[in-house]
């Protein structure tokens, strides 16, 4: 009988170009044809020759890491020659056997073998949704080093004490747009934009709500999106609201507020 401290043991497979067809990406792994599959396989498919890395459990659920060099990452940093975690992510019955750290080991030590100066990733002084668990980052040497108005944070593992600190651009650290009603920021990395973006459009619209769906279709728009947070990033008369995704229950629950 096994105790509950006994480490379960994971395989671990890497997706590239020449197996993302057949294998499941984790946070969608229905089939190919499902829309939300689609749109985020295309979305890696025109990343792997950039540097991205998308390593998963071979077992089907949320157990993988995304990353890639921080010159390509889709999001308004500076943050020359480090490596940039676009999600880290162990849910379910994955969590608590130590599968977070070994998906993370295998990012650092891939990273010093390709020269990077560190690591870079999302996060706030306390959990959110979709965002990494500043405890997590804390206990594996991670400190904050920027910080936008939202309280959104970047947090940074350098390898070399004399590392330049990476930074969010200005247009980030301040997320504010001049547009009255609602406004959502989104890009495919996450595939559940794919089939909710539309959901909430057809709410607004079907109840005469001010709602505009900005969709973010390259890096360079990415680096000069009004937020830090670009995968979903929703605004309410210019002001910035939440990075979480909504269905159109949680929407006009947000909305009866």
């Amino acid at each position: 009988m096994k105790s509950r401290s006994e480490k379960k043991q994971m395989e671990f497979i890497q997706v590239t170009k020449e197996n993302l067809e057949k294998e499941h990406i984790c946070c969608a792994i229905s089939n190919n044809n499902d829309i939300q599959v689609s749109s985020k396989k295309s979305w890696l498919a025109e990343r792997f020759d950039e540097g991205l890395v998308f390593l998963k459990s071979v077992e089907r659920g949320k157990c993988f890491i995304e990353y890639i060099p921080a010159e390509y990452a889709w999001n308004p940093i500076d943050a020359e020659g480090y490596m940039y975690i676009d999600c880290l992510w162990v849910a379910g019955s994955f969590k608590g056997h130590g599968y977070a750290s070994e998906l993370l080991n295998f990012c650092i030590e891939d990273s010093k073998q390709k020269g990077k100066k560190g690591l870079c990733i999302l996060a706030c002084g306390k959990k959110k949704p979709f965002l990494a668990d500043p405890k997590f980052l804390s206990y594996k040497g991670f400190e904050p080093c920027d910080e936008a108005d939202n309280g959104v944070q970047l947090w940074y593992l350098p390898f070399e004490k004399e590392a330049r600190q990476p930074r969010f651009k200005e247009i980030a650290r301040h997320p504010y747009i001049d547009e009255k009603g609602y406004v959502l920021f989104y890009t495919c990395q996450c595939p559940y934009n794919a089939k909710y973006v539309p959901v909430l459009e057809n709410l607004a619209k079907e109840k005469d709500i001010k709602f505009k769906a900005v969709h973010i279709k390259s890096r360079e728009e990415a680096r000069n999106a009004p937020t830090p947070i670009t995968t979903y990033a929703l605004f309410y008369d210019g002001k910035y609201v939440t990075n979480e995704q909504m269905n159109d229950k949680r929407f006009l629950k947000m909305i009866s507020k």
